[in-house]
C-alpha cells in the first residue's frame, strides 16, 4: 500500500520547512526545535493540574466528573528517551481523556544522554506505583489502571508491565521501540523518507544506552527479548503499528509474541503511514482513527 496522501502532503510540508535530521543535532538543539514546532492544543477538557508523582513531574487531566471514580491510564511520552516532555503529547493525553471519560497521568521521566538507562524507566515504575497508591487522592479507581504511550513511550510501557507487580489492567503501545538491536527488514525499508530515518533512530537508542548499565540486549531496553514467562505477565494488549515506519517489524513480533505468550493481544496496522502519526490528529485522518480505537480498546478494558 502506498503512503496515505495526507502523508504525502505533510512529508512535503517538512522538506520545505527544512527540519534537520535527529542525528545533525545534539539533545539539546533536537528538544528546542521540537519545542518550536509545538502548537497550541485544539481541545479543552475538564481540568489539567501538574503533579508531583513521587518526585516525577507529571500532568493529570481529568474528563468530567462522574459518579463514581473513573479509571487511570498512565502515559509515558515517546521521543525516543531523548526529546519529548509533558507539554509535547499534550494533545494525546486530552484526547484520551476526552474519548474515555478516564482520567490520564502524563508522566516527566528524565532524559538521556544527561540521564541514561535506566534513570527514564526507573521515573516510569516509580511515577506508576505512586499513582496506584495514591489513587483516592486523585481521585481514581486503583483497580482500574491501564498504562500506554507511544514510541519511546510504548518500549517503556512495555517494560513497566513486564517488571511491576502492580494490577495493571491493559496497556496501549503505540508503535513500540521493542528490540533495540535495530536490524529488522523494516529498518532498510524505511531507513530514510519517512520521517523517522533508521540512522535517527539508531542515534537515539544510542544516547539510552549510553550510561554504564545500557545494553540493548537487555529485556529491560528491548522488551521483545523477554523470556516466555516474563511476556505472559503482560496484561491485555493493543499494538498499533505503522508501514512506512523503521519499527514496524519489531511492533508486529512483539505483538505476536504477547498473543504466543497467551496474553490476550489486538494489533491494529495502518499500512500507509509514518513513524509519528499518532501524533498528529489535527493533520491525519488515520491520526484520528487510532485514538478513536485506543479510547475504545481502554473505555472496554477499564469498565
Amino acid at each position: 500500500m502506498p503512503l496515505h496522501h495526507e502523508v504525502v502532503t505533510l512529508l512535503d510540508l517538512m522538506e520545505q520547512m527544512g527540519v534537520p535530521s535527529i542525528e545533525e543535532q545534539g539533545a539539546v538543539e533536537a528538544r528546542a526545535a521540537r519545542r518550536a514546532l509545538l502548537r497550541p492544543p485544539t481541545e479543552d477538557c475538564y481540568e489539567i493540574l501538574d503533579v508531583d508523582a513521587g518526585g516525577v513531574p507529571a500532568r493529570l487531566y481529568r474528563s468530567a466528573p462522574t459518579l463514581h471514580a473513573p479509571g487511570l491510564v498512565v502515559w509515558f511520552h515517546g521521543g525516543g528517551w531523548v526529546v519529548g516532555d509533558l507539554d509535547s503529547h499534550d494533545n494525546i493525553c486530552r484526547a484520551l481523556t476526552n474519548r474515555t471519560g478516564h482520567t490520564v497521568l502524563s508522566i516527566g521521566y528524565r532524559l538521556a544522554p544527561e540521564d541514561p538507562f535506566p534513570a527514564g524507566l526507573t521515573d516510569c515504575i516509580e511515577a506508576t506505583k505512586w499513582a496506584y497508591e495514591n489513587a483516592s487522592t486523585l481521585g481514581v479507581d486503583p483497580e482500574r489502571l491501564a498504562v500506554g504511550g507511544d514510541s519511546a513511550g510504548g518500549n517503556l510501557a512495555a517494560v513497566v508491565c513486564q517488571r511491576s507487580p502492580l494490577p495493571i489492567r491493559f496497556q496501549v503501545l503505540v508503535y513500540p521501540v521493542t528490540d533495540g538491536r535495530a536490524t529488522s527488514p523494516s529498518y532498510e525499508e524505511n531507513a530514510t523518507g519517512y520521517s523517522l530515518t533508521a540512522t535517527g533512530m539508531r542515534w537515539f537508542i544510542d544516547q539510552y544506552v549510553s550510561g554504564v548499565e545500557g545494553a540493548v540486549d537487555d529485556p529491560r531496553v528491548s522488551p521483545l527479548l523477554a523470556d516466555p514467562e516474563t511476556l505472559a505477565t503482560s496484561p491485555p494488549t493493543l499494538v498499533i503499528t505503522a508501514g512506512f515506519d523503521p519499527l514496524r517489524d519489531e511492533g508486529i513480533a512483539y505483538a505476536e509474541r504477547l498473543s504466543d505468550a497467551g496474553v490476550v493481544t489486538t494489533h491494529v496496522h495502518f499500512p500507509g503511514q509514518i513513524h509519528g502519526f499518532f501524533s498528529m490528529p489535527d493533520f491525519l485522518s488515520d491520526a484520528r482513527v487510532a485514538h478513536a480505537i485506543a479510547a475504545e480498546a481502554l473505555i472496554h478494558a477499564l469498565r
